[in-house]
């Protein structure tokens, strides 16, 4: 048992006298476990929700179920090869002053980019709508609603979340950004229907939502962004989301454009007017963002040299210009000496036998 705080101590040792690109590796070591687990986390919660509850409400439950494991598993990543104290508020979501008018902040956004994209369409062709108002389309509106929250919730964790900030370490934000965008292309590009658009189109969503962590160092408005964009277009507009149309029950949409402005069955996610207004949206969230980047990317203020107290100097200096004046003393000048000087002695040197002569 002794011999384990020294092999410990030793350990820390090596660690400490590592050459700085081992950090590095280390980081992009974590991150490759952290895409693997995002596949793992998935496939669970997919065929476990399959198997726990109907068709209806199996989406739903595998989101939340996704969020779950994605959670608990990257807080484990973090406590354990991190040493984070609070790994859940580390991979993004720090329980902050303001965090809700940051998800608002990202839900206008998101619903103002979904207007933009669906403006043209409506004005090209239009869209019938066939609206729904049995009491039951209601209850399933606020289920489906949640389902977008979730799903938003998952994709900003797994794609903005532990890895993200692994791979960051290890390439910077830039690589970070680029790299995490072709991931998320890649992972998109599975979905059956998309093309070389709707590729795109992940690019610039991913490049616009990496920047909104990267300048709040939190999901908050990244994960608005991405659920008032979805949502907005399936629940309001009653428009497919990545080639599904049947999320809202209450308004079902059906676009009367031309293919290059509705994406056919895939949805504006599948077209070019998409990708254009997304990356005209990140110069604007970059904007939006300026406070946000003060606050919470400031360059933290290391104090060196001599400590000081200001407050006890600012006390001291307040109390000094507010005591009360005390009565002066008189001074008393001295003019001439207080004992007088000694007498003056003149030595006179004898005289030399020649002059005596």
């Amino acid at each position: 048992m002794v011999a384990i705080p020294v092999l410990v101590r030793r350990l820390e040792i090596r660690m400490s006298t590592q050459k700085p690109g081992t950090g590095r590796l280390r980081a992009y070591l974590q991150f490759i476990a952290a895409v693997c687990y995002f596949f793992l986390a998935r496939s669970l919660a997919r065929h476990g929700a399959q198997g726990l509850t109907t068709q209806e409400w199996a989406p739903l439950l595998e989101q939340a179920m996704l969020v779950f494991l994605m959670l608990m598993g990257y807080a484990a990543f973090g406590s354990w090869m991190d040493h984070q104290s609070s790994p859940v508020s580390a991979q993004g979501l720090p329980r902050r002053s303001g965090f809700l008018g940051e998800i608002g902040l990202g839900l206008s956004v998101g619903w103002s980019i979904a207007v933009i994209c669906v403006l043209p369409l409506v004005l090209g062709g239009g869209i019938a709508i066939v609206l729904t108002l049995q009491p039951s389309a209601w209850g399933w509106l606020l289920a489906d609603a949640a389902f977008f929250a979730l799903s938003a919730l998952g994709e900003e964790i797994a794609f903005r979340g532990y890895g993200f900030q692994r791979f960051e370490h290890a390439v910077g934000p830039l690589g970070a950004t680029l790299g995490f965008a072709a991931f998320y292309a890649i992972v998109q590009a599975l979905i059956p229907g998309s093309s070389h658009a709707s590729v795109a189109v992940s690019v610039a969503l991913s490049l616009v939502l990496s920047t909104a962590y990267l300048r709040t160092r939190a999901l908050w408005l990244s994960w608005g962004i991405n659920f008032g964009w979805k949502a907005s277009r399936a629940l309001i507009f009653g428009l497919a989301v990545s080639g599904m149309n049947s999320h809202s029950p209450v308004v079902q949409g059906d676009p009367m454009g031309s293919f290059w402005l509705t994406g056919g069955g895939y949805g504006l996610d599948g077209t070019w007017l998409t990708f254009f207004v997304w990356l005209a949206a990140l110069p604007v969230v970059y904007r939006l963002t300026r406070d946000l980047d003060f606050r919470y990317n400031a360059p933290v203020i290391v104090p060196g040299g001599i400590p000081v107290d200001l407050d006890a100097a600012a006390r001291e200096q307040h109390e000094a210009a507010t005591r009360e004046a005390e009565p002066a003393t008189p001074t008393l000048v001295q003019i001439l000496p207080v004992a007088a000087p000694p007498p003056r002695v003149v030595v006179t040197p004898p005289e030399s036998p020649e002059n005596s002569n």
